[in-house]
């Protein structure tokens, strides 16, 4: 009888318990498609009495609920396990998914080469803290107090702590004092790092850059040993042949004091936008470290002299890949980036 048939099913269902996806699929077979025993049943209802119809009908609307609510419970519980199985059947022969290489941020890679030329002419590296009192960023450097450099437009000051200025370092000179503080003669260091002015932001100029700062301190250091150490450094990063000249110019730490140019690597010597069409480009500021430093940081100025120097790396930069917007830096723009994807060192 049907009535048998709804009680016999329904028992099987409930007591239904699958191990796995195929036990889903064979249940969802058996009960749940065209020729399953749901219709089958329905089909059956057709040819019972009429009498019996009205109380089978409410009995066999019941057990198809039943049915279509076990396959609802227990088809989540196996279908992700499911995809995971589809996953690890995969061929393992076949070679694997490609991925894309990062490369080094063209700053990166000019620093680096910077710091592997002054490495093989025994400089070592120093970093300091971004974050400085004025003793460090200023006063140690012979800036007296009315120097421009401290005024608000050019230093970002953070705040005053117990009388003393502190600000982001607007040079890495400071990292300078900080060596001669701490030691004896001789120094032979270049200090790498990031720093801070307010200026306003231009294809030439940015509020943020980056510097790579020298120092050499020891008995008879002469301007001759600079000028000779920057003009290796000059034929070791652009190429021999680079014309290199040193105008006399003034900075409060150096004395005497250069900038030093070198013939433009992009219209060599020709003119063109960057160099101003005079066919030269500075690129550092470079002298004689001041007695006035040396006493200040403990050394003997009588003793000892040295030299310093200062270069933008990107300003290096703009000249090495003939970069013409230094904002290019800063942005992120990943069709500028690839281009130096074949640069990884």
């Amino acid at each position: 009888m049907l009535q048998d048939k709804i009680k016999q099913y329904t028992e099987e269902i409930n007591a239904f318990q699958p191990t796995s996806m195929n036990d889903v699929e064979s249940y969802r077979l058996k009960f749940l498609v065209a020729k399953g025993v749901v219709k089958s049943l329905f089909e059956e209802f057709k040819s019972v009495s009429i009498e019996e119809k009205k109380t089978l009908g409410k009995v066999l609307n019941e057990f198809k609920q039943l049915a279509e609510a076990k396959f609802a419970d227990i088809q989540p519980l196996f279908i992700d396990a499911s995809q995971d199985v589809k996953r690890e059947e995969g061929d393992l022969t076949l070679p694997g998914e490609g991925f894309q290489l990062g490369s080094r941020h063209p700053l990166s890679l000019v620093r680096k080469e910077i710091v592997e030329i002054f490495k093989k002419l025994g400089f070592v590296v120093s970093e300091g803290p971004e974050i400085e009192d004025d003793w460090h960023n200023f006063s140690a450097l012979n800036f007296p107090p009315e120097h421009p450099a401290r005024d608000m437009q050019d230093t970002f000051f953070v705040e005053k702590k117990d009388g003393n200025d502190i600000a982001l370092r607007t040079h890495t000179s400071s990292v300078q004092v900080r060596l001669m503080e701490m030691g004896k003669p001789p120094f032979r260091a270049i200090m790498p790092g990031r720093v801070y002015r307010n200026e306003a932001i231009s294809a030439r100029a940015h509020c943020f850059f980056h510097q790579v700062e020298g120092l050499y301190v020891d008995e008879n250091v002469s301007f001759a040993d600079l000028k000779q150490t920057l003009f290796h450094f000059v034929q070791e990063l652009y190429g021999e042949g680079t014309k290199v000249r040193f105008r006399p110019s003034y900075f409060p730490f150096t004395e005497p004091s250069a900038e030093m140019d070198i013939s433009c690597t992009i219209c060599k010597g020709d003119g063109c936008q960057l160099c101003k069409h005079s066919g030269w480009v500075e690129i550092l500021g470079c002298g004689m470290v001041d007695p006035n430093v040396l006493d200040n940081c403990g050394i003997d100025s009588k003793k000892y002299s040295g030299f310093a120097f200062g270069m933008g790396i990107e300003r290096i930069t703009n000249l090495k890949y003939e970069i013409r917007d230094l904002r290019l830096f800063s942005e992120n723009d990943v069709r500028f980036l690839s281009q130096f994807e074949t640069e990884i060192i």
